[in-house]
């Protein structure tokens, strides 16, 4: 365990070195800070002297190194824009962008293993179909359309009439088919619990949580139906092998059969691939953040790329990187705990 855990340190440290040197690479094609950071007014004389201020004017190398020297210091630089330390900044959108993450994992994890389980099971039923007609359609919508099209639903409202008002049968589909909107889909709202000093939360309030609910959802639908079919397909082989065969013919319950035997094994794969998605779902808030002006990280980044803000284009880069090497270690911990055979560190027993 502990030669695992100091081979993923070495990972890690390779892919933050890596991370940083791509994200200095790009930095001359995100745009003059300068131009910026000051007004049109200014001279070129003082943008000049800002510039040299800041060592805009040296070398890649010799910029690269004197980041590289204060970040293993624990200094990243400061925000061009905010002009305070660029951990303060990320720190203050992080909790922001983690609640989004963890109620949208909450979802996918509480409909997908249900679902999956019974369109296994019960592959043939109507039900099944539908969920799988649905998954490939949520599949084929991007994010940002699965967003505006909720806000349109839920927080505007449509007023679907397609039959006529005049029978009571037409009234009432025409009302199922209608909504009034309501739903907030802009910010975190005002009722937000402190935690920890400079943690927000909306997880302890009403409003809150329903101001989680059209983001989450929307994040959600990446996700949800890849591992609605994964678990599914997984499912279906475990079914299929002949430990499970056996236990039917010990007459074990079907119950104990599908839910203890078949879905410990079928969670394997599953566990793998969500580790990956989790560290991707950090990615995928640029876009969620943006529709619903979630004041997370990845609208920070967006924001921080139209400001040319480069030492916090490469803080943010640097932790999304972190966030992937901690959560694929963590996945592989707890693969070994479910299947003890794995070895981790890959030798023989």
């Amino acid at each position: 365990m502990i030669a695992f855990l100091i081979k993923r340190l070495m990972h890690a440290l390779v892919v933050m070195f890596v991370i940083s040197v791509i994200s200095f690479a790009i930095q001359s094609n995100l745009g003059d800070p300068i131009q910026q950071m000051v007004g049109q007014s200014v001279p070129e004389s003082e943008r000049a002297e800002l510039r040299e201020e800041l060592g805009l004017n040296d070398p890649f190398l010799v910029q690269y190194a004197r980041f590289a020297v204060n970040a293993m210091q624990g200094d990243f630089g400061y925000s061009y824009f905010f002009n305070e330390p660029t951990t303060d900044v990320i720190l203050r959108h992080l909790p922001a962008t983690l609640e989004l993450v963890i109620a949208t994992t909450l979802i996918i994890v509480l409909l997908s293993v249900p679902i999956g389980v019974y369109c296994a099971i019960r592959p043939r039923s109507a039900l099944s179909r539908l969920f799988m007609s649905v998954s490939i359609v949520g599949i084929s919508i991007p994010v940002f359309l699965t967003a505006i099209m909720l806000i349109q639903i839920f927080a505007i409202g449509v007023d679907f009439s397609p039959f006529p008002a005049d029978t009571g049968w037409g009234q009432w589909i025409n009302g199922a088919l209608s909504t009034e909107g309501g739903m907030p889909s802009y910010g975190r709202g005002n009722d937000l619990t402190h935690l920890f000093g400079t943690w927000d939360s909306n997880f302890f309030s009403l409003e809150g949580l329903t101001y989680l609910v059209l983001p989450s959802l929307s994040l959600a639908s990446i996700m949800l139906p890849l591992f609605i079919r994964l678990i599914r397909a997984e499912m279906l082989e475990v079914l299929q092998s002949e430990y499970v065969k056996f236990a039917t013919a010990k007459g074990i319950s079907r119950k104990r059969i599908y839910f203890v035997h078949a879905l410990k094994n079928t969670m394997l794969p599953v566990i793998t691939v969500g580790g990956v998605q989790l560290g991707t779902m950090v990615a995928y808030t640029i876009l969620t953040e943006t529709v619903f002006q979630w004041p997370g990280m990845g609208l920070m980044f967006l924001e921080a790329i139209q400001r040319s803000d480069i030492p916090l284009i490469v803080t943010y880069l640097m932790i999304v990187g972190l966030i992937f090497v901690i959560t694929n270690t963590l996945v592989d911990l707890i693969y070994g705990l479910v299947n003890p055979t794995v070895k981790l560190t890959g030798k023989p027993a």
